[in-house]
């Protein structure tokens, strides 16, 4: 049988880098059996314990996968629309997409400041990445808006949430636009029209029927046909109406109707607008409204000359000057535009 031997304190060895002296630690009262070596119990020697280099690679490429991971899920969250990101405000671009809102109520503008100022962004706008690090807006006109305003006062106010979008066709992203506003703030008749007509128009759509269809795919039938006859409005009146989101539902129809039964009607209407000068919606209303009465023939009195020998009348800076069968207009004020107002009444009258 093997004689035992004891062993005494266990002898430690520098492991300092170069001097090749590193040897394992045994602990007092430990056996050997004779002829072995010595059996090493580790973690109890004060001495400090290399890592092999093949632990310190498996962690560094733990590590660096889990880095791709990560910025692989960050990625795909960015382009499938599932991570909001602070985007400086000077790179969107409000004006990407024909907007369909014409004017915003300040009123509620306010409102929307002092709820930012309180409570910050509580909602991501949606934009589309374009080129050089630029973003068009799809949807939060209003927060955008809100936004700009509030960082001419104070910087911070620099940047907005914003969710990237890709959308599949231009299409899609009108409609996520109408559908964003008719969901928060609902657009007026007019602005419904209006972005049908300026959809077709830039070949989003084949034609007003198409865009009125695919923009306005969940509105009841009822209210697709009010929508279509605004675009008729719209397309009569567009250019010379100052306040057009302000036409109220039951006047727009009671126009169109005008318009697609009586001869010379948008003729009649649009010498009037523009000549009325309207400086407010009331005022613009109100001449839409009296252009849908009657116009009622002149008596007999007054169609007579208002005098024997004609006329020779001035009328601010125009000179009237005729007789039956002859009409002079002289003076500064005989101008392009009134001569155009002046045909556009005479073509009215038939």
């Amino acid at each position: 049988m093997a004689k035992r031997k004891r062993l005494g304190p266990a002898r430690v060895f520098s492991d300092t880098p170069g001097d090749g002296t590193e040897a394992p630690v045994v602990a007092e009262d430990q056996t050997l059996n004779s002829g072995s070596e010595p059996v090493v119990t580790p973690g109890l020697s004060p001495a400090r314990r290399k890592v092999p280099p093949i632990a310190s690679v498996a962690g560094a490429s733990a590590s660096e996968a889990a880095l791709q991971e990560l910025s692989e899920t960050l990625r795909s969250a960015r382009e499938e629309g599932r991570l909001i990101q602070p985007l400086p405000l000077d790179e969107i671009e409000a004006d990407h997409l024909v907007r369909d809102r014409l004017v915003a109520d300040e009123d509620e503008m306010q409102a929307l400041m002092t709820s930012l100022r309180a409570r910050g962004q509580q909602t991501p706008i949606e934009v589309v990445a374009l080129s050089n690090n630029r973003f068009g807006l799809i949807s939060g006109w209003r927060r955008l808006s809100a936004l700009r305003r509030l960082s001419e006062e104070d910087p911070a106010f620099g940047t907005v949430l914003a969710i990237l979008r890709r959308p599949d066709s231009a299409a899609e992203a009108y409609c996520a636009m109408v559908e964003e506003n008719e969901i928060r703030v609902g657009l007026s008749y007019y602005e419904r029209a209006r972005i049908v007509a300026r959809a077709a128009a830039q070949g989003v759509y084949e034609d007003p029927k198409a865009a009125l269809s695919g923009l306005f795919s969940s509105a009841s039938r009822p209210k697709r046909s009010k929508i279509g006859s605004f675009v008729r409005l719209h397309d009569a009146l567009d250019d010379v109406l100052r306040f057009p989101s302000a036409i109220p539902e039951r006047l727009g129809l009671a126009l169109v109707k005008e318009i697609d039964s009586r001869e010379g009607f948008t003729l009649r209407l649009r010498a009037l607008l523009s000549a009325g000068n309207a400086t407010s919606a009331e005022a613009e209303i109100a001449i839409l409204t009296a252009a849908l009465e009657p116009v009622s023939a002149p008596s007999p009195a007054a169609a007579k000359p208002m005098y024997s020998d004609g006329w020779d009348e001035t009328h601010g800076q125009v000179r009237i000057k005729g007789k039956a069968g002859k009409l002079t207009l002289s003076g500064v004020g005989v101008t392009d535009d009134l001569l155009r107002d002046l045909a556009d009444w005479l073509a009215a009258r038939g």
